[in-house]
């Protein structure tokens, strides 16, 4: 079979067939009288087994390596090539997240796509001053990757940088709320405590529904976070987490700060007294704790929580008794 026939009915051009002669893949078995190439079927065949080594990635050097060496045994040039694929997919999974943010920015001339391409380098430095300095740019006027900076603060670790990060989301609007929810699903406790805390400076109904869900995280310190953001806004459903933080030590001045806050309605008021009543009546909540309770009810406002500081004057804890003694003192000096 002459070369024009070969190349009719295999698909590799002619060219491409003398490149192979020439790299000693494939030779023509024969000549025709006019001194024309003349492929036999074994050489079909072996044109064959090339396009097909060619399909999954090896190299020519590699192809005829494999089909001319004894001795040569695949796995070792396939685990590579599965290797060298991973990678490449990588590559170009990060290229297409890169191009869809860009895109999500909605540029409007060349300047925006390179400042959203320094700004995702930026974001994605080995630098902490320089992952910084990217945040701080992105709360410029000029339409930024929200995805990108959503990622970044999910990400992020050091305490500077992420609040930058937060400071810039919470002025990008867009989608931000929304990205940060996907974050709250997270199996890493600390990814979905870094999107409470940039859901916390994000205000608006949106960025509240979705603190109100974090309150049934598992992690107490998600909660926490959650019920903080939520006792600054009003939302009396913080009310038992923010008693469990003052039971717990745990972040406990804030919390009881977050109660006071919450008691300016007197219906919360009520609430909270009977929390932290109950809490310092149980059994099994120990002394220090007792008297974390009974600091709380210091800018609780409302009969209740006076009758409750009445009763604890006379506490058995001298500590807790002389605590509630001194913040009547204070309320009837008001």
């Amino acid at each position: 079979m002459l070369i024009g026939e070969v190349a009719r009915r295999s698909g590799v051009s002619a060219r491409m067939l003398r490149h192979y002669e020439s790299l000693g893949l494939v030779r023509p078995s024969g000549r025709t009288g006019s001194g024309y190439r003349e492929y036999s079927g074994e050489d079909i065949r072996r044109i064959f087994h090339i396009e097909s080594l060619r399909s999954l990635g090896l190299s020519l050097r590699e192809i005829g390596r494999a089909l001319d060496d004894p001795g040569f045994t695949p796995s070792a040039l396939v685990g590579d090539l599965v290797r060298r694929t991973r990678e490449r997919i990588a590559a170009e999974t990060e290229l297409l997240t890169r191009l869809r943010r860009i895109d999500a920015a909605d540029p409007a001339g060349w300047e925006d796509v390179l400042q959203a391409v320094a700004l995702l380098q930026g974001l994605g430095s080995q630098s902490a001053g320089a992952r910084q300095r990217a945040a701080l740019a992105a709360a410029g006027e000029d339409p930024v990757p929200v995805e990108a900076l959503v990622e970044a603060a999910l990400g992020e670790a050091e305490p500077n940088v992420a609040g930058a990060l937060r400071w810039a989301l919470a002025r990008s609007g867009g989608d931000g709320p929304a990205l940060l929810a996907r974050g709250l699903a997270s199996p890493v406790a600390a990814v979905r405590g870094r999107a409470v805390l940039a859901l916390a400076e994000m205000p608006g109904a949106e960025s509240t529904a979705h603190l109100r869900d974090a309150l049934a995280d598992p992690d107490a310190a998600v909660r926490g976070y959650a019920a903080l953001a939520l006792g600054t806004r009003g939302v009396a459903e913080a009310v038992p987490t923010l008693v469990d933080m003052v039971v717990a030590g745990r972040n406990d001045t804030d919390a009881a700060d977050a109660l006071g806050v919450l008691a300016a309605d007197p219906a919360a008021a009520e609430r909270i007294t009977t929390g932290l009543v109950d809490r310092l009546a149980h059994a099994a909540t120990p002394a220090p704790a007792r008297g974390r309770l009974t600091q709380a009810l210091a800018d609780v406002p409302g009969r209740a929580a006076s009758r409750a500081l009445a009763e604890l004057a006379h506490d058995e804890d001298r500590a807790v008794a002389l605590t509630a003694a001194y913040l009547l003192r204070l309320r009837a000096a008001r």
